[in-house]
């Protein structure tokens, strides 16, 4: 809490009139009243957090959080959304926050789990919990003298599990969520999308962020997250799809009617609206068609190193989406080694054959190691086994068979493959 606060008086800050030094390189040395510093304060006050804690450890990342900034004060210090309350109306503006502050560029940001002011019902807070999971910062934080609301309080046995299952659900994604997050450290594009950032043209026809017609989100480019308009009420909702085809990330299935339809007569494909039925267990996820989705195995803290493969989910391109492609980006996640070359990306694409599908992880850039010697490829909406799979160079030679699984409850058909760090092509038949 770093704004310049003063709970003595009726304004409970500085007076309007105090002055105020700027003596900044670049800047004219003048004085200023606080009408004008008040919020420059917060952001000059996270600012000296952070470079005091480069110059103590030149070579250690800081993290500072704040709940007082002003315009580029994302280059200092995560943020959230301040002091919310625990009510049904609270968790509804979590996503349109996150949203405008993502757009501002505080895209390092989350809203207080379950909310801080007051106790949560035990389904708001079950709720709250599995929206958090899909949030850039996931926060569970209440105030002095409320009823406890930690994940393991404050519900049925059927709330815990299903926090517990969302909780590390977020863990399995911690892959895909940092490789999203150093996109945003070098493009600005926020962690959590509006709609309109990744289908521009959907929303020239319709808004598709409005809290009043829906409360979906992107996370990273490949994420739909489809909360409920009103999540206190029992009433099923719709979900409008924009039409690259999509599948559901909780049961690999792909999404019927999600390719899209063609409208003649405005010469354009739109999208298809899909039915949710609310239920407390499932919090609507759905995949583009064409992504490929990073994914460790499950870990109980980020200072604990994953065991096993890396997973690749393949979703295959459907429809007017051609594409597919990921990524993972990896480093010490500490220091500052990785600006000296210390860091690991990694490029995925796959296409569709005449018989399957291949599968091309190409040669990693950067020097770090990573945790991982195998790749577990599964690939998504599979009806079938496979016929045949196997491994080669990239260049084709030396072609291996490779022992595959079909698992018909999720619609996938699984891979295991080594990560020679050489880069390697696998072709599916099925």
């Amino acid at each position: 809490m770093n704004e310049p606060a003063l709970f003595e008086v009726p304004a409970k800050t500085m007076p309007d009139d105090t002055q105020h030094r700027i003596d900044e390189p670049g800047f004219a040395p003048r004085t200023a009243t606080h009408l004008e510093i008040h919020n420059v304060l917060g952001m000059q006050n996270t600012r000296a957090t952070f470079e005091g804690l480069r110059k103590l450890q030149p070579n250690l990342r800081p993290f500072v959080m704040t709940r007082a900034s002003y315009a580029g004060g994302h280059r200092y210090a995560a943020t959230w959304t301040g002091d919310n309350s625990s009510n049904w109306f609270h968790l509804r503006q979590t996503i349109p926050q996150l949203l405008n502050l993502g757009l501002s560029g505080f895209a390092m940001s989350g809203a207080d789990v379950g909310g801080f002011a007051s106790t949560p019902q035990p389904e708001l807070l079950t709720r709250w919990l599995e929206l958090g999971a899909f949030q850039p910062i996931d926060r569970d934080h209440t105030a002095t003298g409320t009823g406890p609301q930690e994940p393991w309080e404050n519900g049925t046995p059927e709330d815990l599990t299903l926090r517990r299952r969302y909780i590390e659900e977020r863990y399995r994604l911690l892959p895909y969520l940092y490789t999203t997050a150093e996109e945003m450290s070098r493009t600005g594009l926020p962690i959590m999308r509006p709609m309109f950032l990744e289908f521009p043209e959907e929303a020239s026809g319709r808004q598709l962020v409005d809290p009043a017609v829906d409360n979906n989100f992107m996370l990273g480019s490949d994420l739909l997250v489809a909360e409920s308009p009103y999540p206190d009420e029992m009433d099923d909702f719709s979900v409008a799809l924009p039409p690259v085809g999509w599948y559901n990330y909780w049961t690999g299935a792909s999404v019927e009617g999600s390719i899209g339809r063609r409208n003649p007569e405005k010469n354009q494909v739109q999208g298809e609206e899909v039915r949710i039925q609310r239920t407390l267990d499932t919090l609507p996820v759905f995949v583009r068609a064409g992504a490929i989705i990073p994914e460790q195995p499950l870990v109980q803290s980020t200072d604990e190193k994953p065991e096993g493969p890396l997973t690749l989910r393949v979703y295959p391109p459907t429809g007017f989406n051609r594409n597919c492609e990921g990524s993972v980006y990896l480093d010490d996640g500490v220091t500052y080694d990785f600006e000296k070359g210390e860091f690991l990306r990694e490029q995925f694409t796959c296409r569709l054959s005449a018989q399957g599908i291949i599968v091309t992880i190409a040669a990693p850039q950067g020097t770090f190691a990573p945790w991982w010697k195998l790749l577990s490829v599964e690939i998504y909406g599979a009806t079938k086994p496979a016929t045949a799979a196997s491994v080669s160079t990239l260049n084709g030679s030396g072609a291996t068979q490779v022992t595959t699984a079909y698992d018909a409850e999720h619609h996938r058909i699984t891979a295991l493959i080594p990560d020679t760090g050489k880069g390697l092509e696998m072709q599916l038949t099925y």
